[in-house]
């Protein structure tokens, strides 16, 4: 039986380094070792498939991808190969296609010539300045993602893979228009409000001010709530699916309001998972955001007035080293 399972392991064990977080999860024994190096290198959480969360290095735009591969096969074992290569990958999928990834992005270096391995063997590899033009991001029917991909080829038997992958966050500077918005709604001789925000474009630490006008009231109001969705659309045509997430419910008022009463607005968006706008990315999806104004009636009645807002990913200027 110890025969047996022996058999099915591995022929290489390899541990896992991030240059400056040495002092996280210090061995994890894979396949390959994929080692980025830098001075210093930020990292991110990820959530799995599984559920599971994994940190992960994070990068930017036109950054250079620098580290090397380990490859140790185990103790008296030979592995025999054409070829070893890394792959630097940007992948859409979409999960009613699960499996199918489309390539983006794909940056292809040879690291090894046919031949044998018999002992630990490093190789550096560099991929400079690389154009990542979209953001990773995880949704409810998509996933965009980054991946290093290491393939050792191999006669008669299945090559080896082993993927790692990072996270891409692009950085916006601040608009330099960037209007109110202003906007009067109502329902005829019953209700008239007129509501304004400061600004129509917001970062994702932003906060949104704003106030709520009752020019008219003549239905009884006993609430009135301010709310943060997420739109989600996939596809083209008739094939296109769209979500929409309720990421934040935010009470403006609670009783009747009166004639001429003014209610402020002031939401901190920054204890939410939000992310950037996204239009039309590589023809496959887009991510909008919207305020989305409530009023509910004694009798339970609801009433609605949304407006589209623009996220965009503002670079924050203090970093701590500790």
């Amino acid at each position: 039986m110890n025969y047996l399972i022996g058999a099915f392991k591995p022929p290489c064990q390899i541990s896992i380094a991030f240059a400056g977080e040495r002092t996280r999860k210090q061995i994890i024994e894979v396949l390959f070792c994929i080692v980025l190096s830098g001075t210093f290198l930020e990292i991110v959480p990820i959530k799995k498939e599984n559920g599971q969360t994994i940190t992960v290095p994070l990068f930017q735009s036109q950054e250079s991808i620098v580290g090397e591969v380990v490859l140790e096969p185990i103790l008296g074992k030979k592995v025999e190969h054409n070829g070893v290569k890394i792959e630097l990958l940007g992948q859409i999928e979409l999960y009613f296609d699960r499996g199918n990834f489309y390539d983006f992005t794909s940056l292809v270096r040879e690291i090894d010539i046919p031949g044998e391995l018999y002992e630990r063997k490093t190789y550096p590899f560099e991929f400079s300045t690389v154009e990542m033009p979209y953001e990773s991001y995880n949704g409810i029917n998509i996933r965009l993602r980054y991946v290093l991909k290491v393939t050792i080829s191999r006669n008669y038997v299945s090559n080896i893979v082993e993927c790692q992958d990072f996270v891409v966050r692009n950085y916006t500077p601040p608009p330099p228009v960037n209007n109110s918005i202003k906007m009067e709604v109502g329902i005829e001789d019953c209700l008239h409000i007129e509501f304004e925000y400061g600004k129509s474009k917001y970062h994702l630490k932003d906060v949104i001010i704003g106030k709520i006008y009752f020019l008219l009231v003549r239905i009884k109001l006993k609430n009135m709530e301010l709310e943060i969705r997420r739109r989600e659309s996939t596809g083209s045509g008739p094939n296109t699916y769209v979500e929409t997430e309720t990421l934040a419910k935010f009470e403006l008022m609670d009783g009747t309001p009166v004639r001429g009463e003014s209610i402020p607005v002031r939401l901190f968006l920054s204890p939410y998972e939000l992310t950037p706008t996204y239009r039309n990315i590589n023809n496959k999806f887009s991510v909008k955001y919207y305020l989305n104004l409530v009023l509910v009636d004694e009798e339970d009645r609801r009433y609605f007035k949304q407006q589209e807002i623009t996220m965009y990913r503002h670079l924050e200027t203090s970093l701590s080293l500790e």
